[in-house]
């Protein structure tokens, strides 16, 4: 089975039976769905396919639709009627700025895309393996002392540090991993309340809760600020991201600006940071609870390498590890909500959708609904082998998006994944410790609350 597989199309209505979709139940006076989206999300989202494939939201006094069909996902993220904007985007604007590749929509979206693609092209991904390795048993020494690991911090170091040494090479990002974790933990876990609960100049209120959002906000753009300086005061021009990006040109010929910079080093270091963070986070959970798993991966990375250490020339060989990270994409999607604006007047299954709407899905609720997977709340990495089930529909199923807002860093992820997983499950069993808590952590992404565990060496 392939991760994306055919699923027939669905016949459009004409013009002259296109209305409105129907109004989701379960809406209160004033607030509308927007209680239940602050108050158990993953949930009210999964019923939302008991009321249609197309359906209407109420957060406040604004209608927001929400599509729960992979067929109407795939056509929502393949037509131009729709960009990137929303409520999702408009909270994270303060962190994203408007002229990174995240956030651009229309030719300055396109031209960002050239500008980056070519370190993240299939044949590109090779040259990042050592640093890759590296930091995957870095981790493994890491943890041989036998402490309870704090997840959280450990997941999100792995991702900034392999990130920041492969993308944008250089010693001074090894002082500033830290800093940027602490300030990414801040800054997403706020994020969310600014996207469902949309008040506006209160988040401006100094109250403790918004200065240290302020701080961290502040302190991240300073950080960039400091790598793109200090960059070009080195007069170094390595082969990496940081200095495609200064050596970009625009329409016009002309040296990208400078806040286009900084906005793209902060699309490159944050939200690959923090998706992948957040995977590193579920698949040690992943670990946790099905220690068979554990014990498949270790013994197929055995019966690859050996006794030697794994490394990433051994990633395309690790197909059982590939499909753990595929399936703990599945249930544990860390993008689990996504939002676009319509640019004009149109149609999606049959029913009308007017310019200027806003339209949110989610891959969570999708990869779990019943009606695509067997045995859809179980997790099962051989579904994804030949064979494993039913054929998933296409769209089900696209944990890096699709179109021209796929994720570009695809491939790099994946093998990152893939390679980290191995390296960690061949090395340590792992169990929950005292003081942790694995319930879903609601946020911009989605990663377990306070994740504490012991790494049992094999």
């Amino acid at each position: 089975m392939t991760v994306e597989s055919v699923n027939p199309e669905t016949e459009a209505r004409s013009a002259t039976e296109l209305c409105e979709p129907p109004l989701a139940g379960g809406g209160v006076p004033v607030l509308g769905h927007g209680w239940k989206l602050a108050r158990d999300p993953l949930a009210f989202l999964c019923r939302l396919r008991d009321h249609g494939d197309l359906v209407r939201l109420k957060l406040g006094p604004k209608t927001v639709y929400a599509v729960t069909a992979p067929a109407l996902t795939g056509a929502l993220a393949l037509s131009p009627d729709y960009i990137v904007a929303g409520p999702l985007w408009e909270s994270l604007e303060s962190l994203l700025g408007k002229e990174g590749v995240a956030t651009a929509n229309g030719p300055l979206h396109r031209r960002q895309r050239r500008t980056i693609q070519p370190a993240f092209r299939l044949d590109a991904i090779p040259g990042y393996g050592p640093i890759m390795t590296e930091e995957a048993h870095a981790v493994v020494e890491r943890w041989r002392s036998g402490e309870v690991l704090d997840v959280t911090a450990e997941s999100f170091r792995v991702a900034v540090r392999a990130a920041a040494r492969c993308l944008m090479r250089g010693s001074y990002m090894d002082a500033r991993a830290d800093r940027i974790c602490a300030a990414l933990a801040t800054l997403f876990s706020g994020m969310y309340q600014r996207m469902v609960v949309p008040l506006g100049p209160l988040y401006r209120i100094p109250v403790a809760s918004n200065r240290e959002f302020n701080r961290a906000l502040a302190d991240l753009h300073l950080l960039v600020d400091e790598i793109v300086a200090e960059r070009r005061a080195s007069g170094q021009k390595p082969d990496d991201l940081l200095t495609a990006l200064l050596e970009a040109k625009d329409e016009n010929g002309e040296p990208i600006g400078e806040q286009e910079i900084h906005d793209q080093v902060i699309a490159i270091l944050t939200p690959g940071s923090e998706t992948v963070g957040s995977m590193v986070m579920s698949l040690l959970l992943v670990l946790t609870e099905h220690p068979d798993v554990g014990d498949k991966i270790r013994d197929e990375v055995k019966s690859v390498v050996g006794d030697r250490p794994v490394a990433f020339e051994d990633v395309r060989k690790l197909r059982y590890t590939a499909n753990v990270v595929v399936e703990t994409m599945r249930l544990y999607p860390a993008v689990w909500i996504l939002t676009r604006r319509t640019v004009a007047d149109t149609e999606l299954g049959g029913y009308r959708i007017p310019a200027g709407a806003d339209v949110i899905y989610s891959p969570y609720a999708l990869q779990r609904d019943p009606r695509s997977y067997d045995r859809h709340e179980e997790f099962d990495p051989e579904r994804w082998l030949p064979g494993g089930s039913k054929e998933v529909p296409k769209h089900a199923m696209a944990p890096f998006g699709v179109g021209n807002r796929k994720c570009p860093s695809d491939h790099f992820s994946m093998a990152e994944l893939t390679l980290f997983t191995a390296a960690i499950a061949a090395a340590y069993r792992f169990e929950q410790a005292p003081g942790s808590d694995p319930r879903p952590r609601i946020g911009i992404t989605l990663r377990p609350r306070r994740l504490m565990v012991r790494a049992l060496p094999r």
